[in-house]
């Protein structure tokens, strides 16, 4: 995912960027001296404080990258997105999608001493699976019917339906696996004291100031962990969270503010590392409103907006243009044609659909610096077809009562709306199901903000779930990806970077693409 860092031995240093067409790419530093480490102990500066160390009850990246370092599932990603084995050693799935068989690896223990086991798997895949529990993420496994002990290393979980995703949902970080004994000594009180099978083990967590995880001397990969602790400290504030890493404070930050990136790195033994995310940007348009209901002033949009300027602008440089309903490292990504910046066809487009004078709009989005920012570019560049954007800023508790509140379509006020998603399965399912699947994924039940509802792409959708038969499920997104993005439901505006800073004695530690942290290879190179 990420450049590798050659270190040298001398103190000056050939950091900087590639620029093409917009886009930045930060160029190793390949000549800086090796930074001095003391000790075995990690800080890691993040930009937010955690949440939960529940991960059934978890719906924020930032705290599944806490408990990511104690806790793990029978699957999980690899840097790409990619589902590997973790616990379980092998699984299989039947041509209807609707078993998952799961074989466990064998002389595991949770930090307690609890034995992993096929018991201690139903017990966390019945709790996913309780609606009565009311957790985060019971939506994800609701589709769970039976979690059946077939031998002690042997676990069997049918669906009520077939669902071609669930392996990726398996692999997503809210089915990572919590001590049973655990589960019933502290009961909703686990979010505070996770056990898990992990190589690090909790210590301690006062969310003001720091979490602390140590070494867990007995995990079942040998030689694994290579460092004695690490510690979570919360850095909301950018110039804070850089400045801890100059001076050696933290070991490693992230997010790196995309306006430093370029400035720091190179420096006081710092190396950073920018990479496509899975985090698309888009544009909504709420098609059951005039004039977006009109295919033509939805292309004319498209048209109407320069992606190039946008990553430039907005993102300063990191980011790359959408050129699908998702990103490329997301399973079943196919490519589509771009819209090029194109005013005259986007002026042409609107005369067709009555709108050559152009109309007014309201432009919802969040009310922090970046999305004001995003919001105020797409402005100007409507501004040149004739449309004027009246931008209303909100916070959240506005957003959820205008938007992910509202019960009747009918009603919904919104027109225009900013903003991203990150299909933290690695699967297309979950990249387009809740965005743009229809009746079922309007609000509040869903993200759906274009209202969008097409037979042809609901059919898609289904047609991907109902086999577990990857070659099928391919065919079905390649063919609706098609027919979204003809639509133009969206505006389709970029794919995030990742971007974190570290020390470049560093080693096996980087970001994932949905924007998560993986530490399981971590050490420090002396």
């Amino acid at each position: 995912m990420c450049s590798m860092f050659l270190i040298g031995c001398n103190n000056s240093n050939s950091a900087s960027s590639n620029t093409s067409n917009g886009k930045k790419n930060i160029k190793p530093a390949t000549t800086q001296t090796l930074a001095k480490k003391t000790g075995k102990d990690i800080t890691i500066a993040v930009a937010n404080t955690f949440v939960s160390m529940d991960p059934h009850d978890t719906n924020d990246t930032l705290s599944y990258s806490a408990q990511k370092t104690m806790l793990e599932g029978l699957l999980g990603f690899d840097k790409d997105m990619k589902v590997v084995p973790v616990l379980a050693e092998s699984y299989s799935v039947n041509p209807a999608a609707t078993e998952f068989t799961f074989k466990l690896r064998q002389g595991i223990k949770f930090h307690d001493g609890t034995p992993f086991n096929a018991k201690a798997v139903k017990v966390n895949i019945d709790r996913l699976a309780n609606p009565t529990l009311n957790l985060k993420r019971h939506s994800l496994f609701k589709l769970v019917k039976e979690t059946t002990v077939v031998d002690e290393n042997t676990v069997k979980v049918t669906l009520s339906q077939p669902f071609g995703a669930m392996i990726n949902t398996f692999a997503h970080p809210a089915a990572m696996m919590i001590s049973p004994k655990a589960l019933e000594t502290y009961g909703k009180d686990v979010a505070k004291n996770p056990v898990g099978t992990g190589p690090f083990k909790f210590a301690e967590w006062d969310p003001s100031d720091h979490l602390k995880v140590v070494k867990n001397d007995q995990y079942w990969r040998k030689g694994y962990p290579k460092v004695d602790s690490i510690s979570f400290k919360p850095t909301p504030e950018n110039g804070s969270r850089v400045a801890k890493l100059q001076t050696g404070e933290a070991d490693f930050i992230y997010p790196v503010p995309s306006e430093q990136a370029e400035s720091i790195n190179g420096k006081s033994g710092i190396v950073v590392e920018n990479a496509q995310s899975i985090i698309v940007r888009y544009l909504s348009m709420n098609t059951l409103k005039k004039p977006y209901n009109d295919v033509r002033v939805r292309q004319a949009i498209n048209y109407a907006i320069n992606k190039d300027a946008f990553i430039k602008v907005v993102m300063n440089g990191f980011a790359t243009p959408l050129d699908s309903i998702i990103a490329p490292n997301v399973q079943f990504y196919a490519k589509q044609q771009p819209y090029q910046f194109n005013l005259e066809k986007a002026k042409q487009l609107l005369k067709e659909a009555g709108y050559d004078k152009g109309f007014t709009a309201k432009l919802w989005g969040n009310n922090d610096t970046g999305a004001i920012k995003g919001m105020e570019f797409i402005q100007q560049q409507l501004a040149q077809i004739g449309i004027k954007v009246e931008i209303v800023p909100m916070e959240s508790g506005t957003e959820s009562d205008k938007i992910w509140n509202v019960e009747d379509p009918s009603k919904a006020d919104i027109e225009l709306y900013y903003g991203g998603w990150s299909p933290s399965t690695g699967d297309a399912d979950w990249g387009i199901r809740p965005l743009l699947g229809g009746n079922d994924a309007f609000p509040p039940k869903s993200y759906n903000t274009a209202y969008y509802n097409s037979q042809e792409v609901n059919q898609g959708i289904s047609d991907a779930l109902a086999t577990a038969d990857t070659d099928k499920r391919k065919a079905a997104y390649e063919k609706l990806e098609k027919a979204i993005w003809n639509d133009a439901p969206w505006a389709f505006l970029s794919v995030d970077d990742t971007i974190a800073g570290k020390k470049n004695y560093l080693d096996g530690i980087y970001l994932l693409p949905d924007g998560s942290l993986d530490v399981s290879n971590i050490e420090i190179k002396q």
